[in-house]
């Protein structure tokens, strides 16, 4: 997770010529490429900062640097340059080694370099307008909203959200392996647990389309005759793949009495355009049924319209920069809708942060405490209440850190009374579909609660269902 021409939060604001304006230099081809090592997460909003271990360095006053990874050179560098290389803020640990697991992802395209056709284009200096040129004395600033960002290009969908591929994977031995583990007398439940928990969205369609052109059957139906409890609702989850799960979590959490609020959270906040366009058509093809129909006969007045933008798919794509006049707006409007009037703006709140894209959000949220002196999240939760204000914690958590607060859904989804199971999987599930995601994930858990995510699993399930949970998440079972 990177976020371009901004500092970390907590950094001090930078001087000119500082950190916006200084660029490091493009990676060179075939250049090996930064090292990534451990970094430290940005401090979640309004947590305390966890407790000091023995013999850790004592904690850094506000506005100076991070301390450095374990055996890390100290940078040289004078206040207000800009940083070296290295991984992005939030990143936890190294990622894994590529394998068979999928495809690498693409190769992102270096700060500063200059973009070819269909490229997003260059960052900007601090405080000038997205497309250069100096504007006309007394003209008021570009708007850029509705939508916002519209001119960049758009977020590509996540893996498995996308139109179907062909990859260059045959999926028949492991259809065949499926089939024998559940023909005849018995189950093999270690053969189920070990063939689904470890393919990614792609092989996971082409092993269910195998599955059905070899044997006349369906995958989920036969697994769900054959197995029971949450151990089948793992397996179902990881055989349906992530779109067809996402809009089936949908449904049930909109059926029966009452709405599951915290899975209509999990499913469609913080999404891209993309993504949340492909889940609408897959919800439409499964249940005939127009999504924003049934979203708006469970929820009611501002927080209908709140998902009502959610589901209008008008965020800004992840190419569009930081602009710092555009982010003071923000901020300064966000003030305004909340703690500059009696009253609350709801709307104005749930807007900008539903069309706002990470990046920008986590900038917003930097600008508001260091203009305010007052933590945006603080703010969300004197201001608003209930389900709204779940929804917008979420969206702001998610920005600011997505490793660490996806690390905090799981630890909610165990804690307390009793270990919210349908949580835990659809959580475990929804991470564990692209590994290096989840590596960094188990990181920042590591860094949040002081003890292993395995451990923790293991003390909330048992049985096959324990094995299938300790296979999502990267252990040998």
């Amino acid at each position: 997770m990177s976020y371009p021409g901004y500092p970390p939060y907590g950094q001090p604001p930078p001087q000119q010529g500082g950190y916006y304006q200084q660029q490091p230099p493009p990676q060179q081809y075939n250049a090996p490429p930064p090292a990534h090592g451990y970094q430290q997460p940005p401090q979640g909003y309004g947590q305390p900062p966890p407790p000091q271990q023995y013999g850790a360095p004592p904690q850094q006053p506000y506005g100076a640097p991070s301390p450095q990874p374990y055996g890390a050179p100290p940078p040289a560098q004078p206040y207000g340059t800009a940083p070296p290389p290295g991984p992005p803020p939030g990143q936890y640990y190294p990622p894994p080694q590529q394998g068979a697991y999928g495809a690498p992802p693409p190769p992102q395209q270096p700060y500063g370099a200059q973009p070819g056709y269909g490229q997003p284009p260059p960052q900007q200096p601090y405080g000038q307008p997205p497309y250069g040129g100096q504007q006309a004395y007394g003209q008021p600033p570009p708007q850029q909203y509705p939508p916002y960002g519209q001119h960049y290009p758009p977020t590509p969908p996540s893996a498995g959200y996308g139109p179907p591929q062909i990859i260059a994977w045959n999926g028949d031995e492991e259809a065949r392996g499926l089939r024998s583990a559940m023909k005849g007398f018995g189950t093999d439940e270690k053969a189920l647990t070990r063939i689904l928990a470890t393919k990614d969205p792609l092989q996971i369609n082409t092993m269910r389309d195998a599955y059905t052109r070899l044997h006349r059957r369906d995958l989920v139906a036969d697994i769900q005759s054959e197995t029971s409890s949450w151990f089948e609702a793992g397996l179902v989850a990881l055989a349906r793949g992530p779109l067809l799960n996402d809009v089936h979590q949908l449904r049930e959490a909109m059926s029966g009495v009452g709405t599951k609020e915290k899975a209509l959270n999990d499913v469609l906040l913080g999404r891209s355009n993309a993504d949340i366009n492909a889940i609408k058509g897959e919800y439409h093809r499964v249940f005939h049924r127009r999504l924003e129909d049934d979203v708006r006969g469970e929820l009611s007045m501002k927080t209908e319209r709140h998902f009502m933008i959610v589901l209008q798919a008008q965020r800004a794509e992840d190419s569009a920069p930081i602009v710092k006049a555009e982010i003071d707006r923000d901020a300064d409007d966000l003030y305004t809708a909340t703690e500059g009037k009696v009253g609350t703006d709801e709307m104005k709140v749930c807007s900008i942060l539903s069309t706002r894209n990470d990046n920008q959000l986590r900038a917003i949220a930097y600008e508001y405490q260091k203009k305010y002196a007052r933590n945006l999240e603080d703010v969300i939760r004197r201001e608003f209440s209930g389900h709204m204000e779940d929804a917008l914690l979420f969206q702001l958590r998610n920005a600011v850190d997505k490793y660490m607060h996806q690390a905090t859904l799981l630890e909610d989804a165990m804690a307390g009374a009793g270990t919210k199971d349908y949580l835990l999987i659809s959580r475990v599930v929804r991470f564990h579909w692209d590994r290096n995601h989840m590596a960094n994930v188990r990181g920042a858990y590591e860094k949040r609660y002081h003890r292993n995510l395995a451990s923790r699993i293991k003390g909330e399930t048992s049985g096959d269902y324990e094995r299938l949970m300790l296979a999502c998440i990267g252990e040998r079972v």
